[in-house]
C-alpha cells in the first residue's frame, strides 16, 4: 500500500524542473508511504513518476518505480495484488522476467505479454500508473470497485495524477479552487461519480483506465471502462438456495485466506455486524496464531455495538483492542485533520473515529487489517435495498433522516433511468431541499440551470440498469455512487492511509462480487431477512445472537444527542463560520446560515435533528477545506 503521483508535461524537459515539481507532490503523500521514496524521470518526454512506499509484501525488494532492464517501461503501483507468486511463476515459464519479488513486480511483464488486457489478470485492490516509452503512452488504472484512489488533472500543459488530490494541488500548474457544483453535491452527500471537491481535478472511476498518448507536442487523453459490477438480465426463480450458500462460503474463505498473506502481521477490524464478524471467524480458522481484532466503542448505547464485538472476539479467542471515543476525540483538531485527509466533507464523525482507529492500529505495530466493507452492496444489506424491492416498512429508527427518507421522493431523471427513484438517494434529496435556501446568491443562480440530482443519475450507464430486477438496480446505483464516493474514501482508504495503515476488504474480491450478482434476489433477502445467503454461509462461525440480529447502523453519535457534543461543534462553528470567512468562501448567505444553526440546536424532532447535523458538518468542512487547501492554513496538532 503506497502513494503514487507524477505528471507528463511534454514541454517540461529539464531534469531539475522535473524534480522541483515532483518533490512537493511526494512530500504531501508521506503518510501513505513512510518507509521509502522513489522516482523515475523520462526527461526528454517530460515524464515524472513518483512513489512513497508502505512495505507490506517484499519488505526488502519492493522499491518503486519498477523498470524493465532496458529502461523503456516503468510502473508505480498502490495497493495489493494477490496471487502474484503463481503469476510470477507462470511468467517465468514463458520467459518473462519480473524485476523483484514484490507483488507489484508482475505488472510490467504482464503488460508486455497481454498489452492493456493485462489488467484483467490482476486480483486485489490497486491503482497502477504505467509508462510505455516505446509507444509514448501513459496508462492510469483503477481497481474494480475503487478501493484504491487515483485522481488526475488534464490541462494545457499536460497530465498530473496522484493517489490523493492534495498531491495534484502541489503541482505548479494546478491552482487549488473549490468547485461550487461539487460543494452543492457535498451538502447533499452525493458526489457525481468521477468528480472531486476541486475545480479541474477528476477521479478516475472504478474499473476504468485513462490512456494518454503523445501526438506531436500534445497529449491525447481518453478513458474507458474495463470492468463493471454487472447484474444479469434476469434471475431464475424458485431455486434451491443451498448451492448459493455453499458458493458464497467457498469464495469468501478464499478471499480472506488470500488477504491474510503478507510479510507483516494482519489484523481485523471488528464491529458488532455480521460482515466483520464473519471475516474474523474465517480468519481465526485460517490462521495458526490468534488474530488481533480492533473495535471502536462510542459513548452512546444507541450507536455502540462493542458489546457484541467483544462476544465475537471472546468466542474466537481473538486479542481485542478496544478504542473508546467521546466528543473530545470526535471533534476539534481530529475533525479538522480527518477533513484534510478526506479532501471532501462527510456527514458523520464516523470518519474521525476511523482516523483514530487506524492510528491505534499503527500504535499496536500493525500495518494491515481485513475489513467487512462491501458485504451490504453484494448481498442486499442496507434497509433502502429492501424498501426498493419489498416496499416501505413501518419504522426508520436511527436510520431516518440519514439513511431512509420519512416521505417518498421521486425525480424524473431517476424515474426515466430506473423506473423508480432509488430509496438510497431520497434522504439526500430532502437534505438538498433543506439546504438550498442557505446558499449564496451566486450558488442560487448556479442552481437555476443545474440539477444535482439529475446530474448523478446522468453518470449511471443506463445499459446496466434497464430491464434489471429492482433489487439489482438499487444495489448497482448505490455501488456506483456511494460505495466509492464515501465508504471507500472518507470511510475507508483515506482514514486508514492517513496513518500508514492498509485495509483489505475481502467482500470486494471480484470473484466474490461476480458470483454475488448471480444470486437470485430472494436468496439475498429471504423472508424479510437481509443478507440471508451470507448469514447461512456463516451460520457456524457466528454467535447465534449475531446470526439473528437485524442490520445495525454503524455510525458515530450525531452532535444533537449530547450537550457536550453540541458544545464541541459550536466551538468549531465559532471559529470556521464567521461572517468574514463565510463571505470569503462565497457559498452561503451568512444571515440565513446563522439562523439555521441557531434553530438547529432547538430542534426536538429526531429525524430533523439528524438532518440538521448533516448540514452542519458539511458546511463546516467546506470552509475547512477552503482554509486548508486554498488559503494554506496549517493543520492543528492532535494529542
Amino acid at each position: 500500500m503506497c502513494g503514487i503521483t507524477g505528471f507528463w508535461n511534454p514541454s517540461r524537459t529539464n531534469e531539475r524542473d522535473l524534480r522541483f515539481a515532483l518533490d512537493p507532490m511526494l512530500d504531501v503523500l508521506d503518510h501513505r508511504g513512510p518507509d521509502e521514496r522513489g522516482s523515475r524521470f523520462f526527461r526528454e518526454l517530460g515524464v515524472a513518476l513518483g512513489h512513497t512506499r508502505l512495505s507490506i509484501i517484499g519488505l526488502d525488494c519492493g522499491h518503486q518505480p519498477i523498470e524493465t532492464d532496458d529502461g523503456d517501461y516503468a510502473v508505480t503501483v498502490n495497493g495489493e495484488l494477490y496471487g502474484y507468486k503463481k503469476i510470477r511463476t507462470e511468467l517465468a515459464c514463458q520467459r518473462y522476467t519480473c524485476n523483484g519479488k514484490s507483488d507489484s513486480a508482475v505488472t510490467l511483464p504482464l503488460y508486455l505479454k497481454h498489452g492493456l488486457a493485462f489488467v484483467e489478470k490482476l486480483r486485489g485492490e490497486f491503482a497502477v500508473v504505467l509508462f510505455d516509452q516505446r509507444e509514448q503512452r501513459l496508462i492510469l488504472i483503477r481497481d474494480r470497485f475503487g478501493v484504491k484512489p487515483l485522481y488526475y488533472h488534464v490541462g494545457d500543459s499536460g497530465l498530473v495524477w496522484g493517489s490523493e488530490v492534495k498531491s495534484i494541488l502541489k503541482h505548479p500548474d494546478v491552482t487549488p479552487r473549490l468547485c461550487p457544483k461539487a460543494a452543492v453535491h457535498q451538502m447533499m452527500q452525493v458526489m457525481v461519480p468521477g468528480s472531486t471537491s476541486f475545480e479541474g481535478v477528476e477521479a478516475l472511476k472504478p474499473g476504468h483506465m485513462l490512456i494518454a498518448n503523445l501526438r506531436g507536442d500534445r497529449l491525447e487523453v481518453e478513458t474507458k471502462r474495463w470492468w463493471d459490477f454487472e447484474f444479469p438480465d434476469s434471475h431464475e426463480e424458485g431455486v434451491d438456495p443451498t448451492e448459493y450458500v455453499q458458493g458464497v462460503q467457498e469464495r469468501l474463505i478464499d478471499a480472506v485466506a488470500t488477504r491474510l498473506e503478507a510479510d507483516v502481521p494482519v489484523g481485523c477490524y471488528l464491529s458488532g455486524g455480521i460482515d466483520s464478524c464473519s471475516i474474523l471467524g474465517l480468519a481465526t480458522n485460517l490462521q495458526q496464531s490468534p488474530i488481533k481484532a480492533f473495535t471502536i466503542a462510542f459513548d452512546s448505547d444507541e450507536y455502540d455495538e462493542s458489546n457484541i464485538a467483544r462476544r465475537m472476539a471472546e468466542s474466537t479467542g481473538a486479542e481485542q483492542e478496544l478504542l473508546r471515543l467521546t466528543e473530545k476525540e470526535l471533534y476539534g483538531p481530529a475533525f479538522e485533520r480527518a477533513t484534510w485527509h478526506a479532501e471532501r466533507t462527510f456527514y458523520n464523525t464516523l470518519a474521525v473515529a476511523k482516523w483514530h482507529m487506524s492510528r491505534r492500529v499503527r500504535a499496536c505495530n500493525y500495518k494491515a487489517v481485513i475489513t467487512g466493507e462491501g458485504s451490504d452492496e453484494l448481498f442486499g444489506g442496507y434497509p433502502f435495498f429492501q424498501r426498493d424491492w419489498l416496499g416501505r416498512d413501518s419504522e426508520g429508527g436511527i436510520f431516518a433522516g440519514a439513511i431512509l427518507a420519512e416521505e417518498d421522493q421521486t425525480h424524473n431523471a431517476w424515474q426515466d433511468l430506473c423506473g423508480f427513484t432509488p430509496s438510497w438517494i431520497q434522504p439526500w434529496m430532502m437534505v438538498l431541499e433543506r439546504v438550498k435556501p442557505l446558499f449564496s446568491s451566486s450558488v442560487q443562480d448556479l442552481l437555476a440551470d443545474y440539477d444535482p440530482v439529475a446530474e448523478v443519475a446522468g453518470a449511471i450507464d443506463p445499459n446496466m440498469v434497464r430491464g434489471r430486477h429492482r433489487l439489482d438496480i438499487s444495489q448497482y446505483t448505490w455501488s456506483k455512487t456511494m460505495l466509492e464516493g464515501q465508504i471507500l474514501t472518507w470511510g475507508g482508504d483515506r482514514m486508514d492511509m492517513a496513518n500508514s495503515m492498509e485495509a483489505r476488504p475481502a467482500f470486494l474480491d471480484h470473484h466474490v462480487a461476480e458470483y454475488a450478482t448471480t444470486i437470485p434476489p430472494d436468496v439475498r433477502i429471504r423472508d424479510g431477512v437481509e443478507k440471508w445467503v451470507l448469514r447461512e454461509a456463516m451460520v457456524n462461525v457466528l454467535p447465534r445472537e449475531l446470526y439473528e440480529r437485524k442490520k445495525f447502523a454503524f455510525m458515530a453519535p450525531p452532535a444533537h444527542t449530547d450537550p457536550v457534543k453540541k458544545a464541541a461543534v459550536q466551538e468549531m462553528i465559532n471559529h470556521w463560520l464567521t461572517p468574514e470567512r463565510v463571505a470569503a468562501v462565497g457559498l452561503f448567505d451568512y444571515g440565513r446560515l446563522s439562523q439555521f444553526l441557531t434553530d438547529s440546536w432547538n430542534e426536538t424532532d429526531g429525524t430533523l435533528a439528524r438532518r440538521n447535523d448533516i448540514v452542519m458538518n458539511h458546511a463546516l468542512q467546506l470552509h475547512m477545506l477552503h482554509g486548508q487547501y486554498v488559503e494554506g492554513l496549517p493543520l492543528p496538532a492532535v494529542d
